[in-house]
C-alpha cells in the first residue's frame, strides 16, 4: 500500500510535469490569415539614434545596406568575427560597430538568416569551453536584438575549442580563438 509520503511525492511530481507542459504551450496563433508588411528599406533616424545611444557611441557611421542576392554574405566591408577577452562573454566596445552593421543588414533583409558560432581557446575543460562558447554566441545574439535584428533570424551555437582559427598554445593563438563568427545561411 502507498504511504502518505509517497502519495505526496507522486502528487508533487504530477504538478511539476503539468507546470512544465503548461509552460511549453504557445499563445501565438499559427495561422491568422493576416500578413503585415513593413517597409524597412528607408532608414528610421529615430531608430538609428536609439541604436547609437545603445552602442554608447556619439555617432555611428552609416553602413551601406542593399537587398540580398544569392551568394550575398552580409554587409559589405564589415568584419564577421567578434573577439572576446579571456574567460569572458562580455561584448567589447570595439565590436559593437560590427554587430550593429550586421543587425542593420538583417533588418533590411528579413529573409536572411545568420548562425553565430561561439569559439574558445584550448584552456579549460571541454564542457566549460562549450558552455563559454554558447554564452559568447548568445551575447552577440542579444546585442543584435538590441540593435533591431529579429530573434528568428539568428541561431547561436557553440564549438568550444573544437575549431581553432589558429593552432598554437600562446597568447596570440588564444586571442584569435576567443571569438564568435557570424555566418550567413
Amino acid at each position: 500500500m502507498f504511504t502518505t509520503k509517497s502519495k505526496t511525492a507522486q502528487w508533487l511530481g504530477a504538478l511539476v510535469v503539468a507546470a512544465v507542459l503548461a509552460g511549453c504551450g504557445s499563445t501565438v496563433p499559427l495561422d491568422t490569415g493576416k500578413v503585415t508588411v513593413v517597409d524597412k528599406s528607408k532608414s528610421d533616424s529615430k531608430s538609428d539614434a536609439a541604436v547609437s545611444q545603445a552602442a554608447g557611441a556619439n555617432k555611428v557611421a552609416p553602413v551601406a545596406v542593399k537587398s540580398a542576392k544569392l551568394g550575398d554574405m552580409g554587409p559589405e566591408n564589415v568584419g564577421r568575427v567578434v573577439y572576446f577577452d579571456f574567460d569572458s562573454s562580455a561584448i567589447k566596445a570595439e565590436s559593437r560597430e560590427v554587430i550593429l552593421a550586421h543587425s542593420r543588414y538583417l533588418r533590411a533583409n528579413p529573409e536572411r538568416r545568420v548562425v553565430l558560432e561561439g569559439h574558445t581557446d584550448e584552456r579549460g575543460s571541454r564542457e566549460y569551453n562549450v558552455a563559454l562558447g554558447q554564452r559568447r554566441a548568445e551575447a552577440v545574439a542579444k546585442t543584435m536584438l538590441v540593435f533591431g535584428a529579429k530573434g528568428n533570424a539568428m541561431e547561436a551555437v557553440s564549438f568550444g575549442e573544437e575549431k581553432p582559427a589558429v593552432l598554437g598554445s600562446n597568447e596570440g593563438a588564444w586571442e584569435a580563438n576567443r571569438r564568435v563568427e557570424i555566418t550567413y545561411r
